[in-house]
């Protein structure tokens, strides 16, 4: 109850990237401090007790998991596992450093339940993330965590080059993360979304699958789990393209969805609420056409323990938030994980 009178009265009349910042640190910090984590972790770790979900191999301890998006950098993911996120999806991440894109680039839409952003994959680059993953995996804790590493194309890189930037990234990260995700649909990064056609997207993923694969070999490693994002504003014909791509080469599974540039409100990719009625139909669009074997990771609008259930129901094996977060509070996830639990 304390959450809403903190947001109306901070976090709403602070600039939204500020706000992002601070509430980013305060989680990170949480996974720092072994004293406050533990006081943390042991108050919600009773609401996460249960069979977990099977994928890839591996035991997830809850269905819900925090997207791609939030923690760019792999800087808090003890944290966020700490707050109730049953896993962490970091990035997007890029084969090379970049700014992203100019401020203002994050804007609420309140009335809607939503988020704005044209962030353009600022992130501190692929060989941080790894080095940050590595020492995550160090410790017997952090190698219990379920991480996937979302891979981006570097604004620099042309479009023809996109494939070696994307493999750049997989090679580095694939030894640390439990599965990786091909990111071509966001459209803040100017011509990304034109590499979801299946033409410009097989050699992308071909090279992706082959640079995970040499990495993970050469340090000794599990095949890592490779998937592809995908947009909600795809038509349903190039839906079923992708998903026959992905069994074509045999990949692990398909995330969706990413946000979507079909409104009216001015610059970027909106998320949020008005995403779930779309993402729910891409999703059981996919399981249609993939069929029982690829894994599919449901993201887009989910506010409550009914939303994450509905993708479940729809097709999907796990799901993902990131803009309740903000409006919700820091034990949204718990609770939302609780009640699929239960």
């Amino acid at each position: 109850m304390v959450y809403p009178f903190i947001f109306r009265t901070v976090f709403r009349r602070m600039d939204p990237e500020q706000a992002h910042h601070l509430a980013f640190r305060a989680i990170a910090l949480v996974g720092r401090t072994p004293v406050l984590g533990g006081v943390v972790q042991g108050a919600l770790a009773p609401y996460l007790r249960g069979p977990g979900v099977e994928v890839f191999g591996r035991r997830v301890p809850a269905p819900f998991g925090v997207a791609g998006g939030f923690d760019k950098n792999a800087e808090a993911v003890r944290g966020l596992t700490m707050l109730g996120f049953g896993f962490v999806e970091i990035g997007t991440v890029t084969a090379h450093a970049q700014p992203g894109n100019e401020r203002p680039r994050l804007w609420r839409e309140i009335d809607l339940g939503g988020v704005r952003n044209r962030m353009g994959f600022n992130n501190e680059g692929a060989a941080a993330a790894a080095e940050r993953l590595e020492r995550l995996r160090s410790t017997r804790s952090g190698r219990a965590v379920f991480v996937g590493a979302n891979i981006g194309k570097t604004k620099v890189t042309p479009a023809a080059e996109a494939a070696g930037d994307y493999a750049t990234s997989a090679s580095l990260l694939a030894p640390w993360a439990d599965y990786l995700v091909v990111n071509v649909s966001s459209p803040n990064t100017p011509g990304l979304r034109d590499l979801q056609s299946v033409d410009a997207l097989r050699p992308i993923l071909v090279a992706v699958r082959e640079a995970a694969d040499t990495a993970t070999e050469a340090a000794g490693r599990r095949r890592v789990p490779l998937l592809v994002k995908i947009a909600p504003d795809l038509a349903d014909d190039d839906v079923d393209a992708v998903a026959d791509l992905a069994l074509e080469l045999g990949l692990d599974g398909v995330v969706a969805v990413n946000t979507t540039i079909s409104h009216d409100l001015g610059e970027g990719g909106l998320s949020g609420r008005p995403l779930l009625p779309r993402g729910l139909e891409v999703v059981a669009r996919l399981r249609s056409r993939l069929g029982a074997r690829p894994v599919i990771i449901g993201v887009g609008g989910i506010t409550t323990a009914a939303d994450a259930q509905a993708y479940l129901d729809a097709g999907a094996d796990l799901t993902q938030g990131y803009t309740a977060f903000i409006y919700e509070g820091p034990f949204w996830a718990c609770r939302i994980n609780k009640e699929l639990v239960r």
